[in-house]
């Protein structure tokens, strides 16, 4: 049996956490009571969280849990409907020219001009930024470089890959050197190899600019990859906050034995000595442990089966935390599928 989800209380506990966490350091984006509404749907119920300077922060929840909404709000381009948000010590709602001018977003969507060169894209988009043509210049020959698109400078837009496009918007958010650089979902529906590739750009801006990262993503590998701490959202509300591994550890012991398609079978009724938790998901029977070989024993009653030991995993914590909300969030590259 899972447990029930977490109370209202709770919420108020995790979201109070990760704010303490945030401001460990200096914060560059600070959201109190942050909530969005539309009529009389919630998207975003009351949510706190910090991000600290120079880190990778991660909003990870399902299809439609309010990620992308606060995304919008960060970035200004959504008003909130109450709370407070603050990015780089300015209020979005007197300050939004000025924060728009300190960030870099990279939207959900391909918004990226077909009419225009890869070049041509970069530099006109420069202009609304009043960066300079000779500074324009050498921003987009630099960004070209960094990216892997020199060699694609000439081509036209609707020439390149999905995952050409992809680099191309994260080039263009970079262009007047942000403070922050906010991503909505930045590998969606790129295969695995571009979304390797993508990742690889993202850890080299972190490690050469010490950027400030916000990335909302509903890919369970993406945030172990990329995040150092993240939020859980369901249904607009946090329900869990931590680092990828610290969650992890919080909810299960290290190693898990995934039994696929058991859902036939009866659970073992006594689990052995050492194997702390147990439960069936998905036509999947899991059991957990502090260390492999005190998950051996069990493979024995599934003979026949499809067995794999592996170790706990985000996927792991949402289904726990998060019940059915959990089956629209995608686990590719790792974890059970």
């Amino acid at each position: 049996m899972l447990p029930d989800r977490p109370c209202s209380s709770n919420h108020s506990a995790l979201a109070a956490a990760t704010a303490r966490d945030g401001e460990a350091r200096e914060p560059v984006v600070e959201a109190n009571g942050l909530t969005k509404t539309y009529g009389e749907r919630t998207a975003v119920d009351r949510i706190d969280f910090a991000v600290a300077r120079g880190e990778a922060f991660g909003l990870l929840g399902p299809n439609g849990a309010g990620k992308s909404t606060t995304m919008r709000m960060v970035a200004c381009r959504a008003p909130l409907t109450s709370g407070s948000l603050r990015v780089e010590g300015f209020d979005v709602r007197r300050d939004a020219r000025r924060i728009r001018s300190l960030i870099g977003v990279v939207p959900q969507e391909n918004n990226l001009d077909p009419d225009l060169s890869v070049r041509q894209n970069l530099l006109s988009y420069a202009r609304y930024y009043r960066i300079p043509r000779p500074r324009a210049a050498v921003r987009t020959d630099e960004l070209l470089g960094f990216i892997g698109l020199s060699a694609r400078s000439a081509a036209r837009v609707e020439e390149l890959s999905g995952g050409m496009k992809r680099r191309l918007m994260i080039a263009r958010a970079l262009l007047h050197e942000p403070r922050l650089l906010v991503l909505d979902e930045p590998t969606t529906g790129l295969d695995p190899q571009v979304r390797q590739e993508i990742w690889q750009r993202l850890e080299e801006l972190r490690r050469e600019l010490r950027l400030t990262i916000l990335i909302s993503t509903h890919y369970m590998d993406e945030a172990e990859r990329l995040c150092d701490r993240l939020l859980i959202i369901d249904r607009g509300r946090i329900v869990a906050s931590g680092s990828p591994r610290r969650l992890v550890l919080e909810h299960f012991p290290a190693y898990a034995l995934e039994v696929r398609d058991a859902a036939e079978l009866p659970l073992l009724a006594s689990a052995p000595p050492g194997v702390s938790r147990s439960l069936a998901r998905s036509g999947a029977h899991l059991y957990f442990a502090p260390a492999p070989e005190l998950l051996t024993p069990i493979m024995k009653n599934y003979e026949g089966r499809r067995m794999l030991i592996r170790p706990a995993n985000l996927e792991d914590v949402f289904l726990e935390i998060a019940g059915d909300a959990g089956e629209d969030v995608e686990t590719v590259g790792g974890g059970s599928t």
